[in-house]
């Protein structure tokens, strides 16, 4: 492999890092939760999903370090290590050990839009097992409370983000692995 091919899996990493970010910018605040709609999720997977679980992994831990060093690019435009520590920190923190998981189950036999699905859907459970709990110690609220802040409005939309992402990720990923091993060797 080139010098300009070993840069190709690292460049990637970072653009995904951007698209979660700018996906943190589209975001729908909730007027009864501190915790808004937004579409760095949508990214989240599918960095998982194209990427695989080392790269993935770099491009979330990427985006998180821009985020703690203050830059703004966690929902709404805000950043800082305060963000980890609040309502939503949970949720933030669950997307390193998700990213991995989806990452991880989404390299395993041939891209198939099914199990990307169910990829990013193990994921999505880690992050809210995150999210709802660092929510709840958060605004000591109960389990119910919790739940209804941090997960049941949310279904719906993360059901739709989880389909079109094993979607594109379905079509997106042969041509990425062609891309990256075009001699079948792999990098």
């Amino acid at each position: 492999m080139n010098a300009s091919a070993s840069l190709v899996r690292p460049a990637a990493a970072c653009l995904f890092a951007a698209l979660i970010s700018v996906g943190a910018y589209i975001a729908v605040p909730l007027p009864f939760s501190p915790v808004p709609i937004v579409l760095q999720n949508f990214f989240i997977i599918l960095a998982a999903l194209l990427l695989g679980p080392k790269w993935g992994f770099v491009a979330t831990l990427v985006y998180l370090g821009l985020g703690a060093a203050g830059l703004p690019v966690f929902a709404g435009g805000t950043g800082g290590l305060a963000r980890f520590f609040g309502p939503t920190g949970g949720y933030l923190l669950g997307y390193v050990p998700a990213v991995v998981a989806m990452g991880f189950l989404g390299s395993i036999g041939k891209p198939r839009a099914w199990k990307f699905a169910l990829a990013a859907l193990a994921g999505s459970v880690i992050v809210y097992a995150a999210g709802v709990g660092r929510l709840k110690y958060a605004l000591d609220a109960d389990w119910g409370k919790a739940l209804a802040l941090g997960l049941l409005p949310f279904i719906p939309g993360d059901l739709a983000k989880i389909a079109l992402a094993a979607v594109v990720a379905s079509r997106v990923k042969p041509r990425i692995d062609g891309i990256l091993r075009p001699d079948g060797a792999g990098a």
